[in-house]
């Protein structure tokens, strides 16, 4: 039987997903299918691909995947039961997005800690975290700086360098080709008044936060555990398994000592481990315990059986796995409680016992087990048929054409015959049946089969195993014996049965039942010892079901008892009694130590350890061992020491010189065997040497590679682990003063002599050494070599801001960009109507000088929206866009602007002049007039205007006109000109502030500023839109 695993995921890029389920079986199979325990029907959906003769269908991947999820079983009937496959889950994925959200920035003071969340969204596992800048640089990491498990970003505590905007999460599921980007963080790290001994303080555990944690894995996962403090100074992170001098040897500390691996975890990695946080001002500990857990697994299949009409059947199910999983039986696909039968039922262990069987017993059935990491499951066919009735075997043809067959039987006589007779019958599908079976009937059966479209043939070979008693003839009051050897073939079935009679009466059931047997198919011999496991039995030896002997080999000074077992196909018997104990005599040794390992903490020191022997195998009283060492190629003696310990320490060794090393055995009796020579170098030290023609070549603004001398070996003291660059920024070139920058180390193992170097700031000097270590740590540091970097593209404008809103224009202000990356030689602004329209506004483009911070910006459209984007721009060219929204404010009514200027100052001062020149001119007329004086007419219309037909005529006070130029609205002019009102003569610019503008409510406000900035641009007009 063949099906789809537990779990089927519609990855995107794949066309169709196939839901396998293919089954054998005679007579022909039906297939059906279930999903979330409902019947399924997939011939019934048109969008499905179906197969001829088989239960797969296939999911087309046509973008509606989702309407398939599920838990989906198949099942394959005929008439002699339902077999069904495990439960298969249909997952469609979605796509990982992390949510949209306004982050705000974070300030610390200089010297706390840190925490950056990822909390990156769910998906299919793998998930892999990167912390990046908005460059795509990584984050780098160190004993300060950490990225967790959970994917959060730590600093132990912060520094001024760890400020900037751009901390950016990616979460990448590989499984799925998708990698998503967290909104970006900013840091803001201020400097401490406090004095540096103030801020110092001990650790405490950012993760994991409680005192202690349980860890639940399964058996052959990875084991990590992760410990990640706060402190000043940073704190270290030591490990230890409570209980244990050493971690596991397959355990691994990485991360800085942050994190604890074990690969491929057993029940031995179980346990209690601890870590410890430390610096000189205190500790914190957490206590990790570990559990080992295992998925299900079976010790005991059921299988399938063949048995005849009114015998027993057992069928067992046994399994393991931790927890203890959970066992289920079903019969043809259902639960067996709801298939309910007299003659059947289930035992404490789980076993299914069926007494009396009768053919309707005869079905598939079925054994789930399941704990929380897994299930499993197997089919079992039990077929109950009428004694004396041998299904021999079948003849399956594959043809259109309808074939003829013929049996035939070579008999031992070796004389081929046709089959015939009443106890023989053939099948319509070609299956040669043969009832009540005799030894006659033993010897090679074929099967000749032939058609158009040619022959075929095949053969079966028939054994009758019969061994009956014989007779005897013995003395009265003795004990008799009768031998009855009888073989059956495993494939008929397991329920194997011998009847004794007595003169055609059958002997009683007791008696009889004692010759009820499985054969034996292996005996165990198991061995227990008083000295050092005294009560624990342990298996010594297998031997095969037909030997009653063996041939043990024992240890010498062992106090021993030994018992047997025997184990057949049901399971395991009884053990027999164990026998008197028998002491082995005393003997020298007879092995040496295993697993030899040296290693050289220190220059001058060679640490020997090794597998010690276990107590059985010291063979007798005071076990010692000898270690013999020697420098190879020397022709010294060798140095000699006994000890009773598995290690020793050698002492004022030359550093890293090749040593010959042997450990023998020995107890009161005498030496072990002769040991066999290894070699292994004594400790190592520091590198003693620099590397020499250092070399740096520049390769872009970012980016330089590095070439330098390997240092000679003599000088290395040890094995070479590679090499290590460490460069720091001096400065920008835009800065003559020279700072020593944060210093970056990158490490290049083994025997190399270059490496390139990403990830540079653009436009600055750098100096750079190289230094060969090994495992003993880093030598010293060749010459500085200083280099610079290029110009680059700049980094993002600054402080950029959208203020002073009006009808027609806005002002615009900003800061060079923090990171220039060369020489700054001006901005492009664009800007275009964004009204929520589908059609954007032409995007308009100014060129502004380097030297300006503020622009104002006229000639904007009432009430409308629009998008202004600001580059800067070095001579290599211009860095991304920083981005702004606004809208201008509405026209304001003529109401609201007689309303604003009554209230100013100028205004009344206005009025008043008038009203006092109104006064005079009439003072004067009256004076006139009492002289009797002569005037036209026209002076007195002149002196006597008719205010209320005539209105409000500003030429009647000033000789202000409308005739005066005026700016057209479209036309190209300075960006700080003054602009006089369409409407109205008398342009409010022209009594007061250039800056003057109306709220939405027609009050007025505005700051005179004297101050005119001169500002080239060119507008230029054109159809792109800015996304």
């Amino acid at each position: 039987t063949e099906h789809s695993p537990a779990s089927l995921i519609a990855f995107p890029f794949e066309e169709s997903f196939p839901m396998k389920c293919e089954a054998t079986g005679n007579p022909g199979l039906e297939f059906r299918w279930t999903k979330n325990g409902q019947d399924f029907d997939p011939y019934q959906d048109l969008r499905l691909i179906t197969l001829d003769d088989s239960g797969t269908f296939i999911i087309p991947n046509n973008g509606n995947l989702t309407e398939f999820q599920g838990n989906y079983r198949c099942f394959a009937t005929n008439k002699l039961g339902t077999a069904m496959s495990e439960e298969i889950e249909f997952v469609v994925p979605n796509v990982p997005k992390f949510p949209k959200e306004i982050i705000d920035p974070i300030e610390v003071m200089e010297g706390q800690s840190v925490i950056l969340e990822c909390n990156p969204p769910k998906g299919i596992p793998p998930l892999e975290i990167y912390w990046m800048t908005i460059r795509l640089q990584h984050i780098e990491q160190d004993e300060r700086v950490s990225v967790g498990l959970n994917g959060n970003l730590y600093f132990s505590n912060a520094i001024k360098t760890d400020s900037r905007r751009d901390y950016c999460c990616f979460a990448a599921f590989p499984r799925i080709r998708t990698i998503v980007q967290k909104t970006a963080m900013s840091v803001v790290v201020k400097s401490s008044t406090l004095k540096y001994s103030s801020l110092r303080r001990k650790p405490s555990l950012l993760t994991p936060t409680a005192k202690e944690s349980h860890t639940y894995l399964m058996k052959g996962e990875d084991l990590q555990l992760e410990c990640i403090a706060e402190g000043f100074p940073t704190p270290k992170v030591e490990w230890v398994k409570i209980g244990f001098h050493e971690l596991p040897e397959r355990a691994e500390v990485e991360s800085h000592g942050k994190l604890l691996t074990v690969e491929m975890v057993n029940e031995e990695d179980e346990g209690k481990y601890m870590c410890r946080a430390k610096n000189p001002h205190g500790e914190v500990v957490h206590y990790f315990h570990v559990t080992v857990e295992e998925p299900p697994e079976f010790e005991i299949e059921p299988q399938s059986q063949l048995v005849t009409i009114g015998a027993d059947v057992v069928i067992k199910c046994v399994v393991k796995g931790n927890p203890q999983p959970s066992v289920a039986w079903r019969v043809n696909g259902q639960p067996l409680n709801d298939v309910p039968t007299s003659n059947r039922k289930v035992l404490k262990d789980g076993t299914i016992s069926i007494h009396n069987a009768k053919p309707e017993n005869s079905a598939v059935y079925q054994c789930e087990a399941t704990n929380r990491h897994g299930t499993i499951l197997v089919n079992a066919n039990i077929m109950i048929m009428n004694r004396g009735t041998l299904l021999f075997t079948q003849l399956v043809l594959f043809s259109e054409n309808d074939p003829v067959g013929l049996w035939l039987h070579r008999s031992k006589a070796d004389s081929a015959n046709a089959v015939e007779g009443e106890r023989f019958s053939v099948h319509k599908n070609g299956s040669l049946e043969i009832h009540n079976i005799m030894k006659e009937d033993m010897g090679e059966y074929s099967c000749f089969a032939q058609n158009t479209e040619g022959k075929v043939a095949i053969a079966a070979t028939l054994e009758v195993k019969v061994d009956p008693p014989r007779d005897l003839r013995v003395l009265a009051g003795t004990t008799i014996q009768f031998s009855c050897q009888a073989e059956f073939d495993p494939s008929i079935g397991d329920d194997f049965e011998i009847l004794w009679e007595k003169d055609g009466m059958a002997l009683n059931g007791s008696e009889n039942a004692r010759s009820n047997f499985k054969p034996c198919a292996e005996f165990v011999i198991e061995f227990e010892e008083s000295q050092h496991e005294p009560g624990s039995w342990r298996e010594m030896m297998r031997v095969p079901g037909n030997h009653h002997s063996a041939l043990l080999k024992l240890h010498s000074h062992v106090d021993y008892r030994f018992r047997v077992y025997a184990i057949n196909e049901v399971g395991r018997g009884r053990p027999s009694q164990a026998t008197e104990r028998y002491k082995t005599p005393a003997s020298a040794p007879d092995k040496n130590p295993e697993n030899i390992k040296i290693e050289g903490h220190l220059p001058h020191e060679m640490d020997i350890n090794w597998e010690p022997l276990s107590p059985i195998e010291h063979n007798g009283p005071g076990l010692e061992y000898k270690v013999s060492y020697r420098r190879q190629g020397t022709g010294e003696d060798w140095t000699e020491h006994m000890v009773k310990r598995h290690s020793f320490l050698v002492k004022n060794t030359p550093t890293f010189v090749l040593y010959e090393i042997k450990i023998q055995t020995k107890n009161h009796v005498g030496w072990g065997p002769d040991p066999k020579i290894i070699t292994a170098y004594s400790g190592e030290d520091f590198p003693s040497a620099a590397p020499e023609d250092v070399a740096v070549d520049v390769m872009n603004n970012t980016m330089m590679k590095v070439r330098w001398e390997h240092v000679h070996k003599d000088k290395l003291n040890g094995h070479l682990g590679g090499y290590r660059i460490s460069y720091w920024r001096l400065r920008s070139l835009l800065d003559s003063k020279k700072t020593h920058g944060d210093k970056h180390t990158l490490t290049f193992s083994g025997e190399r002599n270059h490496a390139v170097v990403t990830g540079l700031r653009p436009f600055s000097e750098f100096s750079l050494i190289v230094m060969a270590f090994n495992s003993r740590g880093n030598g010293p540091g060749s010459h500085p070599v200083s280099f610079k970097t290029p110009e680059g593209v700049p980094g993002q404008v600054a402080a950029f801001s959208v203020t002073n809103i009006q009808k027609h224009k806005v002002t615009l202000t900003w800061s060079p960009p923090v990171d220039a990356n060369g020489v700054i030689i001006g901005f492009i602004l664009q800007y275009q109507l964004i009204n929520d329209t589908e059609e954007l506004g032409s995007l308009m483009t100014l060129n502004i000088s380097a030297d300006s911070n503020k622009l104002h910006l006229q000639d904007l459209e009432a009430l409308s929206k629009y998008k202004f984007y600001l580059r800067c721009c070095t001579r290599v060219g211009c860095g991304p866009a920083v981005s702004e929204e606004r809208t201008t404010v509405p026209e304001a009514s003529l109401a609201s602007i007689h309303g604003g200027i009554s209230n100013q100052g100028w205004f009344i001062g206005l009025m008043c002049a008038i009203a006092l020149l109104t006064l005079i001119v009439l003072i004067a007329c009256f004076v006139n007039r009492n002289k009797g004086g002569k005037y036209s007419v026209k002076e007195k219309e002149d002196l006597h205007p008719d205010l209320e037909s005539q209105g409000i005529n500003d030429d009647t006070f000033c000789e202000y006109s409308d005739n005066d130029e005026k700016p057209l609205k479209s036309s190209q002019h300075s960006l700080n000109g003054d602009l006089k009102g369409k409407d109205s003569g008398d342009s409010m610019v022209d009594y007061g502030d250039e800056d003057t503008h109306f709220h939405e409510d027609g009050s007025f406000i505005g700051e005179y500023s004297g101050r005119k900035e001169r500002v080239s641009m060119e507008i230029k007009g054109n159809n792109q839109s800015t996304a």
